[in-house]
């Protein structure tokens, strides 16, 4: 997916996003290549559901609606008239445009921190070998309210999972009694962050 944010953002270091609608985008609601949502200080969540990717087929994109995102990735905040006098056409249009990404999961308009500023104490990379199919492990792993990014990998885990937690003792507690239990699951690392060094989302259309 796209990444929207509402100011300049900053992804947390991973340890080892037929015819055309007034969307620009086919008929298909599906989600294409989408990553975390922006960065920024504050800002309302647009899209209030965590985006999964490759739950549905992918969005075709015209060259205005890749240019509507990329303005986005840029100013989360930025106006529809604005936007509008950029790509050529009423602030109506743009405004429908962007509805219709956002539905169709395209991208999301949020505000993304760094967690480690805003109270929690813990935020980690685990990784994750499994044993037979990796789906199941990844569907569960999705459904924790402290994960926060679920990938499948060709690596040497077969799953990873960045979490954030309250401390420790929350930390602890999430790795050796929910995510270790899975089943499927025969072994994990846990990389805990100490310190976000760089975080961005602006890395355009293709």
């Amino acid at each position: 997916m796209a990444t929207i944010r509402g100011t300049q953002p900053a992804t947390p270091a991973s340890a080892p996003s037929r015819r055309l609608d007034s969307t620009g985008s086919t008929g298909s609601t599906g989600r294409n290549g989408v990553g975390h949502a922006a960065a920024g200080p504050s800002s309302t969540t647009t899209s209030p559901t965590p985006m999964r990717r490759g739950s549905r087929s992918s969005t075709t994109l015209d060259d205005v609606s890749k240019q509507i995102i990329e303005l986005l990735q840029h100013d989360g905040r930025k106006s529809y008239a604005s936007i509008a006098a950029h790509v050529g056409l009423s602030e109506a249009a743009v405004r429908q445009r962007v509805q219709r990404l956002l539905d169709a999961d395209v991208m999301q308009i949020v505000a993304v921190t760094d967690p480690l500023q805003v109270g929690f104490q813990r935020q980690a990379m685990v990784g994750l070998r499994v044993e037979g199919d990796m789906t199941p492990v990844a569907e569960a792993l999705s459904a924790m309210d402290e994960v926060t990014y679920v990938v499948t990998t060709a690596g040497s885990f077969d799953v990873l999972a960045e979490v954030v937690c309250e401390d420790d003792t929350h930390l602890l507690d999430l790795l050796t009694t929910r995510i270790r239990t899975l089943a499927g699951v025969t072994a994990t690392e846990t990389f805990v962050y100490l310190k976000l060094n760089k975080q961005l989302y602006n890395w355009g259309t293709r």
